[in-house]
């Protein structure tokens, strides 16, 4: 195996060594490093050495003979070569793995298993002739159709237990060296729960199969046995309850290639590095994905826990897709990306979240508003930190018509200092209000001064309606404002009493 090895240079070496000592998970994790460090894929040139003809000896004919390098390697590397290559087909050259794929399909049909991996990926890359085969063998079919006979009303009781237990009752009458009270006591089976008591018998069973068929075989059900732990484990995550047994809604399942996916763009928002131009096209996956299916996606991407210094690599990978996103997709993905992060502030925001926020409100304002700033502003959640961004934004990102959208959001709900900030802000960009909304305001100014009488905030608020919009003040408006300026107890008092004088004149 060495030598096989030996064939490989530099980076594409350390793959197939990590494949064959570490399995999928590792190797995938030294590519994503070495995809980090330099942009360009070594994947390449692993896959042409891997079609590579090698002189080896036919084990029939006992004759030398050539045959692909690939070949020459182990059911369980080939197993676990296809599923690192399931993982990350969308970014590899087509006929490269096509060329891969010919390869292995030489002698796939001594191995249902890989016969399978490798049809699965055929229909992952679009080969159009294998879109309507299935996966399962005829004898697979019988099989599955005969326990599905077993268990027509699936409401009765002990119909696993049943099942199970004459599986288990035919393994020990094979096996003269257990006395008859083992077999006894395990042909009694109790009754099955499907609970977390599920997975200890899930592993007992693999293995046993694993021990009916030679040790290669045993070999690929360990390693399919991890494969599944770790596949159950997202699975969990994404269902967002870890002990969840149930299925998830058929609505809300990740078609495989936008799984394919999920590893690589997390490593990059784990790792803070620059995006370059092969990890876009990853993205693409966001316009394939309904709004429930997205808020999947952004759950195993643990989009709300990305660190900060990776924001600004992935929202200008996001800007740089060809095709925009639509409302809803642009909406959760902000939500999931910054709401958390600028709801928790305590503090001035990063200059990282700074440039992260301001970059999708100024490509997608109206997601921007209903995302992140209504929450914020209706849940009270608007701190000196989140006026101090929410300001920016209204300043430097919005247009007229969405700053009258962030004004109108204002007036639902209780005020607080941070909301006074952007509303204040909103007033000196003299915003046009109708007449409809500035009695809805100048009504909301009434019933919150109370709670403001001491606030220098919201006696400026009030001073920059009565100069600013002058022309908007009614009679009706005007006693109102008078309501409103005799709870105030600061400095100003006598500035704003004087400035309404001058628009009852």
């Amino acid at each position: 195996m060495r030598v096989l090895v030996q064939r490989f240079g530099g980076r594409s070496r350390l793959l197939v060594q990590t494949l064959l000592t570490g399995g999928v998970t590792r190797a995938h994790k030294v590519f994503l490093r070495q995809r980090a460090a330099d942009p360009h894929c070594p994947l390449s040139a692993l896959l042409e050495t891997f079609c590579q003809d090698e002189v080896c000896m036919d084990e029939e004919t006992h004759t030398l003979t050539t045959k692909p390098l690939v070949s020459l390697f182990p059911a369980t590397f080939k197993h676990d070569l296809l599923c690192f290559l399931h993982l990350l087909h969308p970014g590899l050259p087509r006929e490269s793995v096509l060329s891969l794929l010919r390869c292995l399909s030489q002698e796939a049909d001594k191995n249902p298993w890989i016969c399978a991996l490798i049809c699965q990926l055929y229909k992952d890359i679009g080969v159009e002739e294998f879109r309507k085969d299935t996966l399962l063998t005829s004898e697979c079919v019988l099989s599955l159709k005969d326990l599905c006979d077993r268990f027509k009303d699936f409401r009765e009781k002990r119909g696993w237990d049943l099942c199970l237990s004459e599986h288990r009752t035919d393994e020990l009458s094979t096996d003269c060296q257990i006395d008859a009270g083992l077999k006894k006591r395990k042909s009694e089976i109790p009754e099955l729960q499907m609970d977390s008591d599920d997975k200890p018998e899930s592993k007992r069973r693999k293995i046993d199969l694993a021990a009916q068929g030679g040790p290669e075989d045993g070999q690929v059900a360990v390693g399919q046995e991890e494969s599944d732990e770790k596949t159950t484990q997202i699975d969990n995550e994404l269902e967002g309850d870890p002990s969840a047994t149930g299925s998830v809604p058929e609505e809300h399942v990740l078609p495989d290639h936008i799984k394919a996916a999920v590893p690589l763009i997390k490593e990059l928002l784990d790792s803070g590095t620059e995006w370059d131009q092969n990890c876009v096209p990853s993205l693409k996956v966001l316009h394939e994905c309904d709004a429930n299916q997205l808020e999947v996606f952004c759950a195993m991407l643990c989009l709300p826990e990305a660190p900060e210094q990776s924001l600004p690599h992935f929202c200008s990978s996001v800007l740089t897709l060809t095709q925009d996103l639509s409302h809803s997709t642009a909406s959760v993905i902000i939500k999931n990306l910054l709401l958390g992060k600028v709801r928790s502030l305590t503090e001035p925001p990063s200059r990282c979240l700074v440039t992260a926020v301001t970059s999708l409100c100024t490509r997608y304002p109206r997601p921007t508003c209903q995302a992140l700033i209504e929450p914020l502003i209706k849940e009270g959640q608007t701190g000196s930190a989140q006026a101090e961004l929410l300001c920016r934004l209204v300043k430097d990102c919005l247009e007229p018509h969405h700053r009258l959208l962030v004004f109108q959001m204002t007036l639902v709900g209780s005020w607080n200092e941070g909301v006074l900030s952007v509303i204040h802000d909103l007033l000196d960009l003299k915003i046009e209000l109708s007449e409809e909304i500035f009695s809805e305001f100048t009504n909301q100014l009434s019933s919150q001064s109370p709670h403001f009488a001491k606030s220098m905030k919201f006696a400026k608020m009030v001073l920059t309606v009565l100069t600013k919009f002058q022309s908007r003040v009614t009679p009706a408006c005007q006693h109102t404002l008078s309501s409103c300026i005799s709870f105030n107890e600061t400095f100003l008092k006598k500035s704003l009493q004087a400035a309404l004088k001058r628009i009852c004149h």
